[in-house]
């Protein structure tokens, strides 16, 4: 692969992340080749995220594309379209505006999911290809500390455990919520 963005597992990953029933025509080509660039981008960030939902920034959008896109639109009931084609399929869509991502994050963690946020960090005008992107926030239940995804009238509390051999400790947090003041 010549793309530095890319590992080079990825065509041994892809066929694993992407179901039949991602795209209405099958599975997604695990030849990268056969995509876009921003495609090609954009798996090789799902590759290293395979189970969990990713936030791909685009624009003024945090964008869903194949399976995460059909798990979206039914979680959050949001609208689930196509962007053109990637590998001569049409690729299921949705989409969030970035300046309301908080409260669909607050939702899909309420609801056990864990979700990858993806920036945009070049700059558009300095692209040739796609603008470079990377991971800059990962959002899971468990370790949800944002005072914008905590319930207001819900405790959180934390615990982590150790274990050494045969020996195992725990630590605990004072409980969380929304209205706690450090």
């Amino acid at each position: 692969m010549s793309d530095p963005m890319i590992p080079s597992s990825i065509p041994y990953i892809i066929p694993l992340l992407i179901s039949t029933t991602d795209t209405p025509g099958g599975t997604v080509s695990a030849d990268l080749s056969q995509h876009t660039p921003m495609m090609q981008q954009y798996l090789g960030i799902k590759a290293e995220h395979p189970d969990q939902l990713v936030f791909y920034r685009m624009g003024d959008f945090y964008e869903l594309f194949f399976g995460d896109a059909q798990k979206a639109a039914r979680l959050l009931d949001i609208t689930l379209t196509q962007r053109g084609q990637s590998a001569g399929k049409p690729i299921p869509m949705a989409g969030i505006p970035y300046h309301a991502a908080e409260g669909y994050l607050a939702r899909l963690v309420k609801l056990g999911e864990s979700v990858v946020i993806c920036e945009q960090i070049g700059d558009p005008a300095l692209a040739k290809g796609p603008v470079e992107r990377k991971v800059v926030r990962i959002v899971t239940p468990g370790t949800v500390s944002d005072e914008a995804l905590l319930e207001e009238r819900r405790d959180t509390l934390l615990c982590a455990l150790f274990e050494d051999g045969t020996a195992v400790g725990a630590a605990t947090a004072p409980a969380l919520s929304a209205n706690s003041v450090w």
